[in-house]
């Protein structure tokens, strides 16, 4: 049984642990690299960063309350957007913040250094690291309170030197305000968005705050409007009372700001170096403390082994979890360039900020039962879009090493799904099936347009070959009957005759007797037709080409004709079906032939994913109609999940309210030929989609349609839809996303 946390954090160490995860290194290092890339401009930076963060935040706000659980926006991400995205962002994060206070120690020893000589930096970062596990190991409640005592400490140190400094500025230092214009903004934006980055980490323990309606929504908003309040009036001042040139290039820009104020001196520094350690350290504290809850998540969902799930029965705190974010963080401490390392972080946080945000939509989209937040993001959902869209264009902008270091972490996470998480986790996020639900309503949608009919004058052509016999020309207007007559179209029987190249066309348009028997023999088959009916033959060098042009000067909707016997020969010189796919104007139906006394079911295969095209839908429901006979739609599911069964079956029964005859639904558990083979084999009519083949990759591995169609005796319909296009390498791993487990 899993063992819960203890709710220990009450709303001050909320605001705490919130503002302790953002003040560090980006207050007390970026202005001065900052003011260098926008000048002035730099204050309203920070403002402007401040803002790109509330949609994130407040969407952290309302999941965190309706999911108070360990793990924050990793859980978020996973029950949203799916356990690949969620690995992703839980093993990213974890690893983030578990760079980030190991910046965060190392660079408060050289702080610390200032004031205490330290003979080595890394040992004393370790030291320290070490008291910090300690304390997280031993209760929340005592980590919190370490984490309130030193961001009051840490912010009153910070207010007194705003106030001590304001009155000492020179307004001549703020002009020319926009030194560096609007792309200097944006760069200093990008650079000091890192400032807030730790704003959403106390989602991560959710779990462990008292009353997570109030306090969770509140806490991040106070948090986020003081930290944001506090970091504008400290770069305010810094601009205000350094030189541009100095406070461009220093990494102490505070410590440089109170130095030269008559009456403060070095007691100043002191405080500024008190308040830079005790910023830093507690990042370090609040990075162990929220870093340690994402591998507890991870573990709780099978995504990690099961022993950082293990909770100390006594201090109700995650151990294993604890000890191995700390122990990490000790070994980069010693082994790794923390420095360089830790700066890749910042896009990855971004995305994380865009997921998020996408979470949200998810969850509220897709109306799920569960889903109740006590907290509800006001301005939904353009707030999240804003922040979905802003994040993308912040990303696009920033530098090489952060989008790299995104792109690693990205592969590290679906590497480690695939070969560890894969075959342990059975579910979907929301957005999959809010997706894949829409996806059927598009489908829906697009049959119901098509069942409404066509156009009037719209032509049925059937294409007749000059070996055609009687038996073919029968069957193709016996299917092309009831479509013609549903659509009040016209059919048009054309007769194509193709002689040698070295025979002159007009050597052979005199009427033979085989020409005046087709034409016979068409007049009796149409007597009893109640549709128009027109006659004709063509002759020509290039079938394929006269088809084609023929169907594109007598403006054909439906072209139906014989289909070509499949061989891998064919394939390799090329089939004329194929040319004529790629450049006739309209939609197709290639028939193949086989034994047929009556039609009382109709089996329509579909594949890749469960939505048919609409015009087989259409030509389906057409031919049954006339002859009294049921549909039945045959998916191959695979692996599908309960909630892709469920999107079936429905879109299964929206056909069978929009469909003239009955309408069934089969499921197959198995994508096999064989068991395809054998569900439709009681079905006397089979209809399947066909597209243009390649000759390299259908010759090595043909089209399923192409497998089942000739294995079996009913005569096959191949339909090929004027939309239908030969499927990206992206179209397979979407449909396997959506409708697979």
């Amino acid at each position: 049984m899993t063992k819960d946390l203890e709710r220990d954090l009450g709303l001050v160490p909320v605001i705490a642990i919130s503002m302790g995860a953002m003040i560090g290194s980006g207050i007390f290092i970026l202005p001065g690299l900052a003011m260098a890339e926008a000048g002035p401009a730099v204050i309203l930076a920070f403002l402007v960063a401040g803002l790109l963060v509330v949609p994130a935040a407040i969407s952290i706000a309302e999941l965190g309350t309706a999911m108070p659980e360990a793990g924050g926006d990793y859980v978020f991400i996973e029950r949203g957007m799916g356990p690949v995205a969620g690995t992703i962002a839980g093993l990213g994060t974890w690893l983030m913040l578990m760079f980030k206070g190991a910046l965060a120690l190392v660079g408060g020893m050289f702080y610390l250094d200032l004031l205490f000589w330290l003979p080595s930096h890394a040992a004393a970062a370790v030291v320290l690291g070490t008291a910090l596990i300690g304390v997280n190991l031993i209760g929340v409640k005592q980590t919190g309170r370490l984490q309130s005592l030193m961001v009051v400490v840490m912010v009153i140190i910070l207010s007194a030197f705003v106030a001590l400094s304001i009155t000492h500025v020179q307004s001549p230092r703020y002009e020319p305000f926009f030194t560096a214009g609007y792309s200097g903004l944006v760069g200093a934006t990008t650079m000091v968005l890192v400032s807030y980055a730790g704003v959403t980490k106390i989602a991560a323990v959710a779990e462990e705050i008292e009353d997570p309606g109030r306090n969770l929504p509140l806490g991040l908003l106070l948090s986020l409007c003081s930290t944001a309040l506090l970091y504008a009036l400290i770069v305010f001042v810094l601009v205000g009372t350094i030189d541009p040139v100095q406070l461009a290039g220093t990494n102490v820009p505070m410590a440089d700001a109170v130095e030269p104020i008559p009456g403060l001196g070095a007691p100043a520094v002191a405080a500024i170096v008190v308040a830079a350690v005790l910023a830093l350290v507690s990042t370090a504290n609040a990075g162990i403390l929220t870093a340690s809850r994402y591998p507890l998540a991870l573990s709780r969902d099978e995504l990690l082994p099961k022993g950082f799930a293990y909770v100390h029965p006594r201090f109700s705190t995650p151990t294993i979890a604890i000890l191995a974010t700390g122990g990490a963080m000790l070994f980069i401490i010693v082994a790794l360039p923390v420095e360089e390392i830790a700066k890749t972080a910042g896009a990855f946080q971004i995305l994380v900020y865009v997921l998020v945000c996408a979470a949200l939509i998810a969850f509220r989209e897709r109306n799920v039962e569960w889903y109740d937040p006590s907290f509800e993001s006001p301005a939904y959902p353009w707030l999240q879009l804003f922040g979905i869209v802003s994040g993308v264009y912040v990303i696009s902008q920033m530098d090489t090493l952060p989008l790299v270091g995104a792109v690693g972490i990205t592969v590290l996470g679906t590497g480690w799904y695939l070969w560890y998480a894969s075959d342990r986790v059975d579910r979907e996020g929301v957005a999959v099936d809010a997706v894949r639900r829409e996806a059927g309503r598009k489908f829906v949608r697009e049959t119901e347009r098509q069942l409404a009919g066509s156009e009037e004058g719209e032509e049925v052509m059937i294409a007749l070959r000059r070996d055609a016999s009687l038996l073919e020309e029968n069957r193709l207007l016996q299917l092309a009957a009831p479509i013609a007559r549903t659509r009040e179209s016209r059919i048009r029987i054309v007769r194509f005759d193709e002689v040698p190249d070295q025979v002159p066309l007009e050597w052979a348009t005199e009427q033979s007797a085989a020409d005046v028997e087709f034409e016979r023999r068409t007049d009796e088959l149409v007597a009893d037709l109640d549709v128009d009916v027109a006659v004709g033959e063509i002759v020509s060098h290039d079938t394929k080409h006269a088809v084609v042009n023929y169907a594109e000067r007598a403006g054909v909707d439906l072209l139906i004709t014989r289909a070509d016997p499949v061989s891998r020969l064919r394939t390799l010189f090329g089939r004329d079906t194929d040319w004529i796919m790629e450049h006739t104007p309209c939609d197709i139906v290639f028939v193949q032939e086989g034994a047929l006394e009556s039609i009382e079911e109709i089996a329509i295969v579909t594949d890749r994913s469960p939505f048919n095209d609409p015009l087989k839908v259409e030509l389906a429901d057409a031919i049954a109609s006339a002859a009294g006979a049921r549909l039945r739609f045959v998916y191959a599911a695979g692996d599908a999940s309960d909630r892709a069964e469920e999107t079936i079956r429905a879109y299964h029964d929206e056909l069978d309210d929009r469909c003239e005859v009955p309408v069934e639904g089969t499921i197959l558990r198995s994508g096999e030929v064989d068991e395809l083979v054998a569900e439709l084999a009681g079905a006397d009519l089979v209809m399947l989609t066909t597209v243009t083949h390649r000759r390299l990759p259908d010759l090595l591995f043909s089209q399923r349609s192409d497998r089942i169609a000739t294995r079996l005796d009913q005569p096959v319909l191949l339909v090929h839809s004027r939309r239908t296009r030969r499927s990206t390498f992206l179209e397979p791993v979407i449909d396997r996303v959506l409708f697979e487990r």
